[in-house]
């Protein structure tokens, strides 16, 4: 499972923990979002503008 990071804020939506206050169960995916997925925490920046982190070994 992937991790995804806003640009602006820092939050870190984790596809193994979804994003249960918006509706999003743990397990949901990134591709399942909508384009217009608001970053949670500071609603300034949407799905597109979230940076794909790499696992660190």
């Amino acid at each position: 499972m992937a991790k995804f990071e806003c640009p602006d804020c820092g939050y870190i939506y984790d596809e193994t923990l979804g994003a249960e206050h918006e509706g999003y169960p743990a397990g949901t995916q990134w591709k399942d979002l909508p384009d217009d997925f608001p970053c949670p925490d500071c609603f300034v920046r949407e799905k597109p503008d979230f940076v794909k982190l790499e696992d660190k070994k």
